[in-house]
């Protein structure tokens, strides 16, 4: 009977509309030829710098985002409970005490008239009521529907562990970042106070021709105008280092403080050689490319378990216990009752929930699995990008540094000449500009570059351990 429900029903249960994912990778990164295997480094290995350390130790423990992933990782535990309770079975204790009066122009008061609980003892009036007993009901999971949906909860609570890898990931990094910009800053307003130190020093040169009737004001002016823009500079920067650290502050849990670093070793920081892997490892390396993965096995287990709302479902219920209308009989072998029973119930008309539940979850899985291409598409090329932009800026630096060198003793050359009756104040000026422009985008370059190596860090699924 069983199987003839199931095959009658089973006809009228829509398609299967689940897509299957890809996951294939390329078998390397496209114009690389680093295919080194690598596993994920730990962060304490990645950033050295002890004060860094001392900053990212903070963060893990005080910050908001963490602490708040980790209430959702409890929330998705206790979600595994309740799916796991759905089928066992519920046992209940029920003790109730009660009375009823029924009239007595009635069917039952009839009978209750003329009936008698012992010789010559007629039936109570109210008639006093005393239950307990012990009820029990079990749906039983045939087709694996509360099953499925306790795996799903079990996929889901995994996935939230690896949202909270991949957001200890991102604040590791943003504090890097943030910190390695702050250095960069640093750097950026000594380059700014010492150029309006060797400024004010030509000025006064100048001051002195245009004394000598040598020159005439208006490069005296030019000069005081270039003086003043490199000094309004280091007020722009001075609030940019207060943003910054302040960011840092944010991220550790903490309210403004000074931030420690040792700027004077911006320069000398080092950027080891990416060892990037192959793309397949990123499958196992990467937390969000785990949690997508998870997020779609539930998907896929969601609709399994919508799929068998269109099955008969199989109930039982079972209760015993002792009843009776006068308390000192509840001990009596007569006073015991049971009952036993089974329901066998499918949706026959009307099952547009059900069908709009099973859309619903086929297209949250197909949904999911456009999600998980996603995130493998997004991984392989943030690792291509940031690879790229490391083995550029690298150039690029050594390019600039030569430029700054050479601008750097321009300065000189021209300052001379300019003593010597041989160049132009003009071109003092203009060597200045151009010098203090080579070194603030030198820092800058460095500064990116530091920046792509916390991003590659990240890209290749970060050592959240």
């Amino acid at each position: 009977m069983l199987l003839l429900l199931v095959f009658v029903w089973g006809c009228h249960i829509p398609k299967n509309a689940m897509r299957v994912e890809n996951k294939k990778m390329p078998g390397g990164y496209f114009r690389s030829t680093n295919d080194t295997v690598t596993s994920p480094v730990k962060w304490r290995e990645y950033f050295t710098d002890p004060d860094l350390v001392i900053l990212i130790d903070t963060a893990l423990k005080n910050n908001q985002e963490i602490n708040i992933v980790l209430q959702e990782i409890e929330i998705q535990k206790n979600e595994i409970l309740a799916r796991k309770g759905e089928y066992l079975p519920s046992v209940s204790l029920k003790a109730a005490a009660g009375a009823e009066k029924t009239a007595r122009y009635t069917r039952n008061g009839a009978v209750e008239d003329n009936l008698t609980i012992a010789e010559d003892k007629k039936f109570p009036e109210p008639l006093p009521d005393f239950v307990v007993g012990t009820y029990a009901s079990w749906e039983l999971d045939v087709w694996k529907k509360m099953r499925n949906s306790k795996k799903a909860a079990t996929a889901r609570y995994l996935a939230s562990v690896e949202g909270r890898n991949f957001s200890i990931t991102y604040i590791v990094g943003e504090i890097a970042s943030a910190y390695y910009e702050l250095m960069g800053l640093d750097n950026h307003l000594d380059i700014v106070k010492k150029n309006i130190e060797l400024q004010k020093s030509i000025l006064e040169t100048i001051q002195m021709e245009k004394d000598n009737a040598r020159l005439t004001q208006l490069a005296v002016n030019r000069f005081q105008a270039q003086l003043l823009n490199t000094q309004n500079l280091q007020y722009e920067i001075n609030q940019q280092i207060v943003q910054v650290e302040n960011r840092i502050n944010f991220l550790a849990g903490r309210f403004p403080q000074p931030v420690k670093r040792n700027s004077a070793n911006f320069y000398s920081l080092n950027l080891d050689s990416v060892k990037t892997g192959t793309p397949s490892q990123l499958l196992a390396n990467r937390p969000d490319i785990r949690q997508a993965e998870l997020e779609l096995q539930a998907a896929k287990l969601d609709v399994k378990s919508a799929r068998a709302n269109f099955y008969p479902s199989l109930s039982l219920q079972a209760g015993t216990g002792l009843q009776s209308f006068k308390p000192t009989l509840l001990l009596n072998p007569k006073s015991i009752l049971y009952n036993l029973a089974g329901d066998l119930v499918a949706p026959l008309l009307n099952r547009n929930a059900i069908k709009a539940l099973y859309k619903n979850a086929s297209a949250t899985q197909i949904q999911a699995v456009y999600k998980y291409e996603q995130t493998l598409l997004n991984a392989y090329i943030d690792v291509m990008n940031n690879v790229a932009k490391i083995n550029n800026l690298k150039l690029s630096f050594e390019t600039k540094s030569k430029e700054a060198d050479i601008l750097t003793q321009s300065i000189t050359i021209s300052t001379n000449l300019f003593k010597s009756a041989r160049a132009d104040y003009a071109e003092v000026l203009l060597t200045q500009r151009e010098a203090l422009e080579s070194k603030i985008e030198l820092v800058e370059i460095k500064m990116k570059l530091l920046n792509a190596k916390v991003n590659v860090y990240r890209a290749l699924g970060g050592g959240w351990h």
